[in-house]
């Protein structure tokens, strides 16, 4: 069940993030585009009951909220900082928690930031596969990015234009969702 919202996901542990933020414009963006609110949390919103829960139950009311807004978005948007060639420990905890139904089928636009272009393929290598393992249905496009993919806060040509083919995946999907739920209710 949706709630028609998008959500992102960041795999920050630190405030301010350069992950949270990108992840946050993506998010918004797409909303924006298929009009619909938007949501974005990160590891540090799923605050200290996280490390030690070995279930969703063992999360504190605030952490199991975030996971039920995961869990019930139209679309996520996910992104991690690139740590020794992979996510983070705490933001793949996050994902262990959850049940493996619970992603399948769910749009997903995958984001990375990193130091330079050799943990450019952390989407492909480390993302992609966790979330196939959901079944969950992610989107072709995947977005990399390191800090000299921007000037001044602003994306360069080339990541924009990953930025929108990704949003043009997204938003086709989200209208092809909700025309089959439209069609369904009549």
């Amino acid at each position: 069940m949706s709630n028609n919202l998008i959500v992102g996901f960041s795999g920050n542990i630190n405030r301010p993030s350069s992950t949270f933020g990108f992840v946050e414009s993506v998010a918004g963006a797409l909303a924006q585009q298929v009009g619909l609110q938007h949501a974005v949390f990160d590891v540090e919103d799923l605050g200290p009951s996280l490390a030690a829960a070995r279930s969703v139950a063992d999360l504190n009311p605030a952490a199991k909220k975030v996971i039920r807004t995961i869990v019930e978005a139209e679309v996520l948007v996910i992104g991690s900082p690139t740590y020794k060639g992979s996510y983070t420990g705490l933001f793949k905890h996050a994902f262990d928690l959850l049940d493996p139904a619970d992603l399948r089928g769910k749009p997903i636009i995958l984001t990375a930031t990193g130091g330079g272009d050799r943990h450019s393929l952390v989407v492909e290598h480390q993302l992609r596969p966790l979330f196939a393992f959901f079944e969950a249905f992610v989107l072709p496009t995947a977005i990399y990015t390191s800090s000299r993919d921007f000037t001044e806060g602003k994306p360069s040509t080339a990541i924009l234009g990953r930025i929108n083919q990704a949003l043009a995946e997204a938003s086709l999907l989200v209208k092809a969702r909700s025309g089959a739920v439209a069609i369904a209710a009549e």
